[in-house]
Order: C-alpha cells, then sequence, then structure tokens
C-alpha cells in the first residue's frame, strides 16, 4: 500500500482559504444586499436591529454579522451585544466613491455566478458556458433580467468612473473635433474629455436601449448641446470622428470581432484621426499580481472575450490597419490599466 502523502499545514489552509472563496463571495453580497454599511452608518447596532432595517431574520442576521468579525468586516463589543462598521465595510458604503458594494453584488449573482459553475467546462472547451447555462450570451441574457443587467451597468461605472478621469487625463486633443464614444453606455468617458477641452464635440454611440439614458446624462451634466447620443451596433457601422475612445469595450470579444470593431473605426476615421484604447495590459507570466490573471479568467467564464498583452494588442491592432503610437499606463489601485493610442498604418 502506499504511503499518504503529507500535506504542509500552511498549505492546508491556504487550499481551504481558496476552496471557501464561494462562501466569502456570497457573505459580502449579502452584506451590501441588505445595506448593511448603511444601517451601521450612524454607529454600533445589535443584530435585531440591523435585521429590522434590512427586513431580515434576527437569528440568521447575527450569524452573518458574526461571519463578519471574523472577516473583519465589522467589530463586536460583547458587553453592548452590538457590532460596528470597520474602514473596510466602508468600501461597500454605496455613497461612497468608488463604491464596490454594485461590484460585489453583480459577481454573486446568477449572470456571473452560474457561468463560474461551470468553469472546468469552459476550460475543457476553451469558450465560455454562459450561453448554455444562463440560456443565452452574458449581455443577452442582461437583457432580458433588467435588474441584474442594471445592477452590472452600475457597478462598472463605480469601477470604471476614476479610471475614465485618469484616462481623459492622459488624453491629447489638441486638433479633435469630434469623439466618439464606442460602447460608451452614458457616456461618462467623452463627457470627462468635454470638460477637459471646450472644442471638443462628443458622440455617444451604443445599442438603442442605452440612448435615453445617455441623453439624460448629457442634460445632467449640462452637455446636451455638445453631445449627440446615437443608437447603433459597432459591428455594422461607427460615425465619422477625429477620435475614438474604446473604454472596455475589446477585452468583451474574441479576435475576430475586436478587429472587426477596430475596422470599423479605421474606416470611419477623418484623416489624423486616432484611436484610444483603454484597457487592462496583462504583463508577462510569472510577473507579480494576481488581479490580471483572475480577470482574465473571468472573461473567460463570462463572455467571448479575454485580457491582453501588448503582443496581442498590436496584432489586433495590426490586422486593423493600425499601429500602435504611445501606451500610456495610468493609475489604478488594482489592475494595470493602459490607454493604447494608434493611428492609420501608412
Amino acid at each position: 500500500m502506499t504511503a499518504m502523502e503529507e500535506i504542509h499545514s500552511a498549505d492546508y489552509q491556504r487550499m481551504m482559504s481558496y476552496s471557501q472563496g464561494m462562501w466569502i463571495s456570497q457573505v459580502v453580497r449579502t452584506v451590501a444586499d441588505l445595506s448593511v454599511p448603511e444601517h451601521l452608518r450612524e454607529g454600533p447596532r445589535t443584530a435585531g436591529e440591523i435585521a429590522e432595517a434590512a427586513s431580515a431574520d434576527p437569528h440568521a442576521v447575527f450569524r452573518l454579522m458574526r461571519a463578519c468579525v471574523a472577516l473583519e468586516l465589522v467589530s463586536y463589543d460583547a458587553e453592548t451585544d452590538r457590532f460596528a462598521a470597520t474602514r473596510l465595510l466602508g468600501a461597500l458604503r454605496r455613497s461612497a466613491d468608488g463604491t464596490l458594494a454594485n461590484w460585489a453584488r453583480v459577481q454573486a449573482a446568477p449572470g456571473h455566478w452560474q457561468s463560474w459553475g461551470a468553469a472546468t467546462e469552459a476550460v475543457r472547451a476553451g469558450s465560455s458556458r454562459t450561453a448554455e447555462v444562463l440560456g443565452s450570451p452574458l449581455f443577452d441574457y442582461f437583457s432580458g433580467n433588467g435588474a441584474e443587467g442594471a445592477l452590472f451597468s452600475a457597478a462598472m461605472t463605480d469601477l470604471t468612473a476614476a479610471i475614465g478621469t485618469e484616462a481623459a487625463a492622459v488624453i491629447d486633443t489638441a486638433g479633435v473635433g469630434v469623439a466618439v464614444d464606442v460602447g460608451g453606455a452614458n457616456g461618462a468617458f467623452v463627457h470627462e474629455l468635454m470638460r477637459r477641452d471646450p472644442g471638443v464635440a462628443g458622440v455617444v454611440l451604443d445599442l438603442p436601449a442605452t440612448v435615453a439614458g445617455a441623453q439624460e446624462e448629457a442634460e445632467r451634466g449640462g452637455l446636451q448641446d455638445r453631445v449627440t447620443v446615437t443608437g447603433g451596433d459597432f459591428f455594422e457601422s461607427v460615425p465619422s470622428a477625429d477620435l475614438y475612445l474604446l473604454k472596455f469595450i475589446l477585452h468583451d470579444w474574441d479576435d475576430e470581432s475586436g478587429v472587426r470593431i477596430l475596422r470599423n473605426c479605421r474606416s470611419a476615421m477623418n484623416p489624423g484621426g486616432r484611436i484610444c484604447v483603454v484597457e487592462m495590459v496583462v504583463g508577462e507570466t510569472g510577473a507579480p499580481g494576481l488581479d490580471a490573471a483572475l480577470m482574465d479568467m473571468n472573461m473567460l467564464m463570462v463572455t467571448q472575450g479575454r485580457e491582453r498583452d501588448h503582443a496581442e494588442f498590436d496584432t489586433l491592432l495590426e490586422r486593423a490597419g493600425l499601429r500602435r503610437v504611445k501606451d500610456t499606463p495610468i493609475p489604478s489601485p488594482t489592475y494595470p490599466y493602459s490607454v493604447i493610442e494608434a493611428v492609420a498604418r501608412d
């Protein structure tokens, strides 16, 4: 009989933590769903008081809060039987700049959760199993599940708002008359450029269902006279412009689709025009940092896309008749984002 191999205790604990990661995700999601950060904002409260505010079972809430103590989301005072928010819990407060409340909720909601449940099958097949699991590709699923789709949009807005500001700060708009925010949702990215340069007119291109929201956002920002909102499909065509903004667009799609989007921009681009791609750039395998590699796995699980390294971006650009002329890393507390600028190849 072969002797059992010993597992080092530290490895055992680490692997146990990895394998139970889904538990933590759902605890965090529940905390955000029940607005626990908001309920504790005015000070410590008992589990019963939190349960009443959250319309939840008090015994279950106590068990939830006890887990939150272990995760350092809250602290506990045994003498008063009250729980208090920690600084970490503040990252889930919805009113906080860069809040992760919507992000935590959507990552543990069915669209992502069930897609990740088919991880083994996705790796074997080399492509997402989302359509099989959910009955349709992710963005079609969101269209048919409005609440979760809105949650995803809110999460992406929260996550990328700071990135859009940082990216806009490094994009030179000298000589730019018209800038198109390709797949721009509410147009926040092009709005930031327009605020920085009053000479830039903006176009927001996205699916027809987003038009009303984008127009409202332009009005809220007082930019309605300089913004045109166009319902369309970037796989079919894009408006003519001097500058195209593609923020977190290409990573949702496979190479063929990415090339198609870029070619449409190249075909419509005015002479001397540019394309600015804002995406994560994956570093060398083995380089420090886990976030980019995990986000790439997320793209494999839930979309047709992927995160790419510089060589892969250059290949997409070259196939679309473009060449990279500039690459500017932008500050981020998590992922390695860059602004990749490209022009037409001679």
